[in-house]
């Protein structure tokens, strides 16, 4: 390889611009940051699913737990009545089928970020379950239409579209089993 006023040349000839000494990103680099990324958000709802199925007095105490006949969704649901779609969400509030949904979500995103495998399912159902949170509470107190459950799903959508489970995941072999290769949705 050689390098001659700021580009390098490959093997292949090809020409590819030298970042500035200090200022070098690597592929790699971003590669990490998106793996840390991904398994900082997959903790994040794995440890809510977790929280709310035992009641480990983080966000839910033990007497509300799910192990203990408490219900997952009630306490955020209840406390959106009050906002612009809080009758529809409320009255969501501690359905069995919606406590199980929201667990099993919690659950499954959790896993497949934290593993870094199923990507994309992770992405569109978490991307789904946070931009519901987020209408639940509209309209915000602090802003317009942004808050951190829209920044998530985003980072979702760009944890996926990264292919992040690759890196410090099992995204790549996942990713080449004959069931994702023939049901690429999966990936």
């Amino acid at each position: 390889m050689a390098i001659a006023e700021g580009r390098s040349t490959s093997a292949n000839g090809r020409h590819t611009p030298v970042p500035p000494a200090g200022e070098a990103v690597t592929p790699e680099g971003l590669a990490y940051v998106w793996a840390a990324a991904r398994i900082a958000l997959g903790w994040t709802f794995l440890w809510a699913f977790i929280d709310k199925l035992f009641g480990l007095g983080f966000a839910t105490p033990a007497a509300k737990a799910w192990i203990n006949g408490g219900s997952p969704t009630t306490g955020f649901l209840k406390g959106t009545q009050e906002n612009a779609l809080g009758g529809f969400f409320g009255g969501l509030a501690g359905q069995a089928w919606v406590d199980w949904l929201f667990m099993i979500g919690l659950a499954g995103i959790g896993i497949a970020l934290v593993l870094g495998a199923g990507m994309r399912i992770a992405a569109v159902s978490g991307g789904l379950l946070l931009v519901l949170m987020w209408a639940a509470e509209l309209p915000l107190d602090t802003n317009p239409f942004m808050d951190d459950h829209i920044v998530y799903a985003i980072v979702l959508a760009g944890l996926a579209l990264a292919k992040a489970g690759d890196t410090l995941g099992i995204g790549r072999w996942w990713g080449g089993t004959e069931l994702v290769q023939r049901f690429p949705f999966l990936r």
